[in-house]
């Protein structure tokens, strides 16, 4: 897969960087379409350098993974991640990157607000 195509792009995805993002025949009906339409998807992100030092100082890492949906990776992730910065006082980063259908923001009760 190029690297500037989205994991969920449709399969005749022309990349982000192509004049051509979101409005070539093959965008129709892909979930990146009206970004990539707009030319945001090829402006780096002004808070990369933020995050990278923010990041440097990360201890661990806990990875909750599965390849079938439905069995718990959200809400377990989510119970470590509170036990953890509640029981043990330690700052903690929880990261859904289920960009289909996302439930971590639902049960953090952060709906509607934007990831950045």
């Amino acid at each position: 897969m190029e690297s500037n195509k989205p994991e969920n792009a449709n399969e005749e995805c022309v990349g982000t960087q192509s004049e051509m993002a979101g409005k070539a025949e093959g965008c129709a009906g892909c979930p990146n379409q009206s970004i990539c339409a707009s030319g945001k998807a090829k402006e780096e992100d002004p808070a990369i350098d933020d995050i990278a030092k923010k990041l440097a100082n990360v201890k661990k890492v806990i990875l909750v993974l599965s390849g079938k949906g439905g069995v718990g990776k959200s809400t377990m992730s989510t119970q470590i991640a509170l036990s953890l910065a509640l029981d043990e006082n330690i700052n903690v980063g929880l990261l859904d990157i289920d960009i289909c259908g996302p439930s971590v923001p639902r049960m953090m009760g952060l709906e509607g607000q934007e990831v950045h």
